[in-house]
């Protein structure tokens, strides 16, 4: 039987803003060369999979609550959620686990700290690119969400309707999860 992995989530400090988005990008762009290899077809910014407009977006968004998911004293990944209290319908707007740390349960251990953080919960929301099989298994498989959209070229995220059109480019498509939760 595995041991129980005990992370803590604790908010970003301000001095620790531009790690985290270091950090965010190693993940994405980990998980992104795994797939494709060197190829920048499917990278926002000449190197990065994912921008650091797009990641301080999420992050400077109303009601957003940053952490850093911390091991044994380690900074070993991060989370940025969008808390609705009035619908109490949330958002996992980033997560991301440094690779190094990858395939040890720390992300399915910051998960069910997030879970406890926010019990209030509803329905939680995420997507993922649809290259990221990782990132599908864990979410399916490992925290209990469902598939419930794929945004692609023909049918674009209404949020972010130009995501999809980078597809016809090699870029490619979303899955949105939901996670809808007992009462």
């Amino acid at each position: 039987m595995t041991e129980l992995i005990q992370v803590k989530l604790l908010p970003m400090e301000e001095a620790d803003r531009n790690q985290f988005i270091l950090d965010n990008q190693e993940a994405f762009r980990y998980g992104a060369l795994e797939e494709f290899g060197v190829r920048d077809e499917h990278f926002e910014d000449g190197e990065e999979i994912i921008s650091r407009r797009s990641i301080e977006e999420c992050m400077d968004r109303k009601g957003a609550e940053i952490y850093r998911i911390i091991l044994q004293e380690e900074k070993v990944g991060g989370v940025v959620l969008q808390i609705n209290a009035e619908t109490k319908h949330n958002e996992l707007a980033l997560f991301f686990i440094l690779p190094a740390a990858h395939s040890k349960g720390i992300g399915q251990a910051a998960w069910k700290a997030i879970e406890r953080q926010h019990p209030e919960t509803k329905v939680w929301e995420t997507c993922t690119p649809y290259f990221e099989k990782r990132n599908i298994h864990f979410y399916v498989n490992r925290c209990g969400f469902h598939i419930v959209e794929f945004f692609h070229s023909k049918h674009p995220d209404p949020n972010a309707p130009d995501e999809c059109s980078k597809e016809d480019a090699g870029g490619g498509g979303m899955f949105r999860f939901e996670k809808v939760m007992k009462v």
